[in-house]
């Protein structure tokens, strides 16, 4: 159909519904709706089946010479009300069936003209797909078995002015479902259920976290000094002190003044914003969840960490072994822990210890910038580059280069590691945690000097004297732990795109006519 055409029809359905509109208002009735109470959701009735009493079937005498008996099984059932959008709807004579749908489930609808009143009947001719409406009514079988509302009473709640998505082939564009999340949720089950399986998941991670008594906080959104993560953000300007502030890329560094201050547990789930591109895995704004325990290390977050996800996994219904973009993931626990140099040495086949035998493979294979970069820095580019894509995981990656780790503290044995780890699964990164570092004299000189080859823009972390300041207020030694609960989702829903686990992903904007 031409585009023009298409138009065309759009303005033709969109007339029959608002003639509809009209006669609703005729009727006297609000086609906007109103409170609606004691209603029940649809999940709910229909988990009511055992209240269905059946009788014994009744023999009915043929409808003509000729034809068959019939057999009529007599049912009782409550009395409910529910609430929800038409997603079905068909007519026969002095019938109608409509399937309606809330956020718990879908179920049949039964009105019949002698049943509900010329009035009521009336008002169920103007009924449109997409509409919301109430119904009260018994709740029984048909006779082939079906769960269904026999309605006695039809309230109209709101008239839907445009023409939903085919039940059957629904909303099939990726970014169209992004950009109208009202019909995705409205018309795709999968979308609500992945949407209410995130809320689940973020409930679970505070449970857990409270379960092992951690508090949760709010810290600021807008920073002065942008700081805490490698990452480009967002200016703005605030008007009344005149001064230029930052999105915040990261919560660390105002969670750890609150372990200064004697708050030994705390974790904030917020979001973060950073300047910088969009694909599978990435959005600018996205949901973290950072937590610091007062006296831990990286160890104490590898344990919280498994605790965080499999919980979130009981908390989705699902088994420890789940499906995600076709193949599955054994998150049974413990999970794995490999260390870093050791997952290099075993994907590259060079000695990750031999600066030269680094910087000749960093060549060889097409790293960028070799000769103005720090040979750490060298490494990890070789590490994301053959490496993550190779950890199935989940693993933990331990102990990472040190000077690629300005807040971490340091091995004892060996001043050059960090304790750090990053949890890998499918060669996504889905958690970061640190033996965080709390000498006040080595991360002031470690924000003095920024790694070489890093632009200024992107650089690890930003000079804060008051974060500096309040390290030499004495820190106790602490874990810290990072998760990006848009890449859990992403993983414990089957899904391969952070915009599906978003309820509104940044798209460019869209280009209305006047």
């Amino acid at each position: 159909m031409a585009k023009n055409e298409s138009a065309g029809t759009g303005v033709v359905l969109e007339a029959a519904r608002r003639e509809k509109l009209r006669k609703i208002e005729e009727m006297g009735l609000d086609p906007w709706g109103a409170r609606f109470d004691n209603r029940s959701y649809i999940g709910d009735v229909r988990a009511r089946e055992s209240e269905i009493k059946v009788g014994e079937p009744i023999k009915l005498p043929p409808k003509w010479e000729g034809a068959p008996e019939r057999t009529e099984i007599p049912m009782e059932g409550p009395q409910v009300r529910v609430a929800g959008r038409i997603v079905l709807q068909r007519k026969q004579g002095k019938l109608i069936f409509l399937t309606l749908k809330d956020w718990t489930g879908e179920i049949q609808i039964f009105i019949g003209k002698n049943q509900v009143g010329e009035k009521a009947w009336d008002l169920a001719l103007c009924f449109d797909l997409g509409d919301l409406v109430g119904i009260d009514g018994e709740f029984k079988k048909t006779q082939t078995g079906e769960l269904t509302i026999f309605a006695s009473e039809l309230t109209f709640l709101s008239k839907s002015l445009e023409t939903p998505p085919d039940k059957f082939k629904g909303v099939n564009d990726p970014e169209l479902r992004s950009r109208m999340r009202y019909v995705d949720l409205a018309h795709n089950d999968e979308a609500m259920t992945r949407m209410l399986n995130r809320t689940r998941i973020v409930s679970s991670v505070r449970q857990t976290l409270a379960g092992e008594g951690f508090v949760e906080v709010e810290g600021p959104t807008l920073h002065a000094v942008a700081g805490g993560a490698a990452a480009k953000p967002f200016i703005t300007h605030h008007n009344a002190l005149d001064i230029d502030l930052y999105m915040r890329i990261a919560l660390e560094l105002h969670l750890k003044r609150l372990l200064v201050g004697g708050m030994e547990r705390v974790f904030e789930i917020g979001r973060v914003y950073r300047n910088e591109g969009i694909d599978q895995t990435h959005n600018p704004e996205f949901t973290l969840m950072e937590l610091y325990q007062a006296y831990g290390d990286y160890n104490s977050m590898m344990d919280v960490t498994e605790k965080i996800i499999c919980n979130a996994i009981k908390a989705t219904g699902q088994e420890f072994v789940i499906p995600w973009g076709g193949q599955e993931i054994d998150f049974t626990p413990p999970f794995q822990r490999k260390p870093y140099f050791d997952a290099l040495a075993e994907n590259t086949g060079i000695d990750p210890h031999d600066d030269e035998a680094v910087v000749a493979y960093a060549k060889e294979i097409g790293v960028e910038d070799v000769d103005k970069k720090h040979v750490d820095v060298i490494r990890n580019d070789i590490f994301e580059e053959k490496v993550e894509d190779t950890l199935v995981g989940p693993v933990f990656i331990t102990d990472y280069p040190a000077s690629i780790c300005p807040l971490t503290k340091r091995k004892r044995s060996n001043p050059d590691i960090a304790e750090r780890f990053e949890l890998f699964v499918r060669g996504c990164e889905l958690a970061n945690a640190y033996t965080e570092l709390n000498d006040p004299d080595l991360q002031d000189k470690l924000f003095r000097s920024q790694l070489e080859g890093q632009a200024e823009e992107d650089s690890m972390a930003k000079m804060d004297h008051d974060f500096i300041r309040a390290l030499r207020y004495a820190m106790p030694p602490a874990g810290g732990l990072g998760i990006g609960i848009d890449r859990l989702c992403m993983m414990l829903t089957n899904t391969t795109s952070i915009r599906e686990v978003i309820l509104f992903p940044l798209l460019k904007p869209e280009v209305f006519d006047n």
